[in-house]
């Protein structure tokens, strides 16, 4: 019998390694879990041209850069974002809507500039008429984007420019949410009425919705409306998220949805583009 006790001995600790390597596998793809569980961020303002668009589409293709995968959805019936990565809003024959009310699958197009995305058209205003009605309509775009959120890191709703239901379930829908806010008075004051909207979904429909802050656009530093009211957003606001670093006033923006491009990708070293990856960089720490 003594004879076999080092070869028993070595079994026992080849098993105990093969066990520890296991182990450590497990752990790790746990970290990975951690790392990449999928951020909801609900791109929201109840004003219209603040700049919801082009940050939801330009914040995509900057995250997309960095091997996340994207999926890009635009719930206003302006279908602003559907034109900016060149799609024709009439001659879609499914979209956001079909997955709202009649509970089919989200209509995907895949790999725009390394984004997936679904689209919206104008019949999304009829979407938010029949949702008045519909049976558990605050979870009807959170049940939708529940079936395909595995397959991505990041989802980011482009809401459109209300606090009708659509702007509403989106929120329902999101895990966190980005706040761009013109660095304009009148944009500025009509923010009181967003933070009522925020605290109500926080307090009842989604009590787990993180206000990740706010991002001032449209900014002009020569202007001293602008630089005022910059100073005002970062004094009021920082309570509520992060105050980022004011977006410019730039006719590059302009350029890069003619062309249907985000601007990283017609002029990379833009000092905006700058900007909105220091956003990703605290966007990519957040649990």
């Amino acid at each position: 019998m003594r004879r076999f006790a080092p070869q028993l001995s070595f079994l026992f600790y080849l098993a105990l390694h093969q066990a520890n390597v296991k182990l450590l596998t497990y752990f790790q793809s746990l970290q990975r879990l951690k790392v990449f569980v999928t951020k909801t961020i609900a791109i929201f303002n109840q004003a219209g041209g603040v700049g919801k668009t082009t940050l939801t589409h330009n914040l995509g293709y900057q995250i997309a850069k960095r091997d996340r995968r994207v999926l890009l959805v635009d719930m206003d019936p302006q279908s602003s974002l559907t034109k900016f990565v060149g799609l024709v809003p009439s001659e879609l024959v499914k979209t956001v809507a079909n997955a709202i009310i009649d509970e089919e699958s989200l209509p995907i197009h895949k790999d725009l500039l390394g984004m997936d995305f679904v689209p919206a058209n104008r019949f999304l205003s009829a979407t938010e008429m029949q949702l008045v009605s519909a049976s558990l309509r605050d979870f009807r775009l959170k049940d939708a984007l529940e079936l395909v959120q595995q397959q991505y890191d990041y989802i980011l709703l482009d809401c459109p420019p209300s606090l009708g239901l659509l702007s509403y379930i989106s929120l329902v829908a999101a895990t966190h949410v980005l706040v761009p806010v013109e660095t304009h008075l009148k944009a500025f004051e009509g923010t009181d009425e967003l933070l009522q909207t925020l605290t109500y979904v926080k307090s009842k429909p989604n009590k787990q919705l993180q206000v990740i802050g706010f991002v001032p656009t449209r900014y002009d530093g020569r202007n001293s409306a602008d630089i005022r009211t910059l100073e005002a957003m970062n004094e009021q606001l920082s309570a509520w998220g992060k105050v980022f670093e004011a977006i410019p006033r730039a006719t590059a923006f302009v350029d890069a949805s003619e062309e249907r491009l985000p601007l990283a990708a017609l002029q990379a070293k833009h000092p905006a583009v700058k900007i909105m990856n220091k956003i990703i960089d605290y966007i990519e720490k957040l649990a």
